[in-house]
């Protein structure tokens, strides 16, 4: 029988909601932005049940996060992430994603092109919104085609809009 690596969960306020945070020894896993901790907790799905809550096992996360909403726009950039079991294409728009310059967008047409489907818009839509660890694969700079922003599982559209206009002014949330 086979022992399953440990995962650590975490929770965390932020400036735009509560941020639930789950992670293997290999790197983040999960990151649920909700309005309320207990939606956040529960965001991080099924694995995060027999995880170990130790805020102790995000200190580098927790920097870079509270470094992002402190102005640094890039730091996301530096969490090491697991995203072990991704499809190709999602992986594929997931890193096109991560291409995209901080306070600019993109719309999903784009992403399914920079991800080598020209015809996959609405798969590049389904690849972020299942975007495990939104603000690290800034899935809020993608757009729709006419520039109006969508849905948005960090906590919703109005959340989206908060970090465009952080990242654009590169001014503290904090």
């Amino acid at each position: 029988m086979s022992t399953s690596a440990p995962l650590y969960t975490c929770l965390h306020e932020s400036p735009v909601g509560w941020i639930g945070l789950l992670r293997s020894d290999q790197g983040l896993r999960r990151l649920s932005l909700q309005p309320e901790p207990q939606d956040a907790l529960a965001g991080l799905g099924d694995e995060a049940l027999a995880a170990e809550d130790n805020p102790n096992a995000f200190a580098e996360v927790l920097a870079a996060l509270d470094d992002y909403f402190g102005g640094d726009v890039s730091a996301p950039q530096r969490i090491k992430v697991d995203l072990s079991g991704q499809s190709a294409f999602f992986g594929a728009a997931r890193e096109a994603c991560c291409s995209i310059p901080p306070g600019e967008t993109r719309s999903y047409q784009w992403l399914a092109e920079a991800a080598g489907s020209p015809k996959a818009s609405r798969a590049a839509g389904q690849a972020m919104a299942r975007n495990p660890v939104p603000l690290v694969i800034p899935c809020h700079r993608v757009v729709g085609s006419n520039g109006s922003l969508h849905g948005y599982g960090g906590g919703g559209v109005g959340v989206k809009a908060r970090l465009l206009e952080l990242e654009r002014q590169q001014r503290p949330l904090l």
